[in-house]
């Protein structure tokens, strides 16, 4: 049997699955949290303010769509390379502004450091997610 453009079509296999649910988990993840940023909206833009970071009104929603865009690329396949690209630099900017942990100290600074940690893991899946299959 050949696909639309008259190549042979191959069976599925076990790394392509797993490789396939490992693009939709993270893709989902980022998915999840940019609706879930869309629903909180007043509340984190009013945290945002509270930091006094510049428009955050116009932050959060440009971070949020490239989550819930990204996300959505990466899980589907759909420009995969730029949608992990984009979601990296979103990644490493969030947290550098956020995750702030240098800042604090005790069980904050704990929490927040652990976050930070999380988030360079996360960097890296993504790293994985941008190289070529």
């Amino acid at each position: 049997m050949n696909s639309p453009s008259g190549r042979p079509l191959e069976a599925p296999t076990v790394a392509g699955l797993i490789q396939t649910l490992g693009f939709m988990l993270i893709g989902g993840v980022f998915v999840w949290a940019g609706a879930e940023h869309f629903l909180r909206f007043r509340t984190i833009a009013g945290q945002l303010a509270e930091r006094h970071f510049p428009a955050p009104t116009v932050l959060l929603a440009a971070g949020s769509t490239v989550e819930i865009a990204a996300g959505l690329g990466l899980a589907t396949g759909i420009g995969r390379t730029c949608a992990a690209m984009a979601l990296i630099a979103f990644t490493v900017a969030a947290s550098a502004m956020v995750l702030d942990f240098w800042r604090c100290s005790g069980p904050e600074r704990q929490g927040l450091r652990s976050a930070f940690t999380i988030n360079i893991a996360v960097v890296g899946g993504l790293l994985l997610a941008a190289s070529p299959q």
